[in-house]
């Protein structure tokens, strides 16, 4: 296999897999944005997934089948690949990334930076001691940091010690994509919506316990689950009365306009491109207080916040919310406001572009 770039400036995105998430949506995002100025090379360390359907026509994508566990085999093996590429940078992101820093410096290729999307269940806050000491130890190796949120920003300064360059990027939205409806049509029932990977993270359980109290005072609601993940058995076989299961989607703009309400139970999230997708719906966001879900839902202003796992309170705020139409169009009003004011495309890929200029200039 011959492995060549372009003229362009390469960027090699070195990942876990390419499966469904906000980063991978992401990813995509800025490649079909930059695909004129930058060669993009995806390259998955296991494999790649559904989100490979959002990238341009002939997008390079490897997989390396890499089996689970540690080895230095593998990072030579990744390290040949991309002495080969030779890219001008090298970015990757989150745990599953990391073995690309090492192979990168080991292929010769200073241009690395490190991205922080969000943790999974293994590691919740992202403070498991080994990990917090093999981060602190890959940090010597890595050019800049970049990360979604401003509580991100302090976990690398201050619990993994990172002494690089950090910047912080907010996930970006489509505006015109995600919009609010253009009719008035209202249904009889109040329509619920939660938009997630079905993983442990996302602490659907809590939600679920939740609407079962809703569903109790308030008979004619609906909870729409979209997204699909390894918890999909247990979850349908636990959820109760009232959830639907939609599965992946490829029209979630026009799910969300259905809904009345948003909802994300998460234990723990980076930023959530499904909350800043919902706010620029102009629906209200009920999230949990956790990571950066608070830099997005101002409490009683754009949403409410609500503890992780309180489903008792979680269920008064959807109630509330049931109860008052006025309050739940003005808190949508506001969310789209605000998100049309911070969370822009444009300026996302923009932070972006300049960090990968910086790197490559190096």
């Amino acid at each position: 296999m011959v492995l060549s770039v372009g003229e362009k400036k390469c960027v090699v995105h070195i990942l876990h897999s390419f499966s469904t998430g906000g980063m991978e949506k992401g990813i995509a995002s800025l490649v079909q944005a930059t695909s004129c100025e930058y060669e993009h090379i995806i390259l998955c360390i296991t494999k790649t997934g559904r989100s490979e359907e959002l990238l341009p026509a002939g997008t390079k994508v490897l997989s390396l089948e890499k089996p689970d566990g540690n080895s230095i085999r593998f990072i030579f093996k990744l390290a040949k690949i991309l002495k080969d590429l030779n890219p001008d940078v090298v970015h990757t992101r989150n745990w599953g990334g990391l073995d690309g820093v090492l192979a990168a410096r080991l292929a010769g290729i200073s241009g690395v930076v490190h991205g922080e999307h969000g943790w999974g269940v293994i590691d919740t806050n992202g403070l498991q001691w080994k990990r917090v000491i093999i981060r602190r130890l890959i940090s010597f190796f890595t050019k800049e940091y970049t990360c979604v949120s401003k509580q991100m920003v302090q976990w690398l300064k201050n619990d993994i010690s990172v002494k690089k360059p950090i910047t912080q990027i907010y996930n970006g939205i489509d505006f015109d994509r995600y919009r609010p409806s253009d009719t008035n049509e209202s249904a009889n029932r109040v329509l619920i919506g939660i938009v997630g990977r079905l993983d442990p993270i996302k602490d659907h359980s809590t939600l679920f316990t939740a609407f079962q109290i809703v569903i109790k005072a308030i008979p004619d609601v609906e909870l729409l689950v979209i997204g699909d993940g390894p918890e999909r058995e247990k979850l349908e076989n636990n959820a109760g009365i009232g959830i639907s299961f939609l599965g992946n989607r490829r029209d979630i703009p026009k799910l969300l306009q259905t809904l009345d309400v948003f909802v994300l139970s998460s234990l723990n999230e980076g930023i959530s491109n499904t909350i800043l997708e919902a706010m620029a719906t102009a629906i209200p966001v009920i999230a949990s207080n956790v990571g950066g879900n608070p830099e997005l839902v101002e409490d009683g202003i754009t949403g409410r916040l609500f503890e992780p796992g309180d489903s008792e309170g979680l269920a008064s705020i959807i109630l509330d919310y049931c109860h008052n139409t006025d309050k739940r169009k003005l808190h949508g009003r506001e969310a789209r406001k605000k998100v049309m004011k911070k969370f822009s495309m444009d300026k996302m890929i923009n932070q972006y572009i300049e960090v990968w200029e910086r790197i490559s200039e190096q």
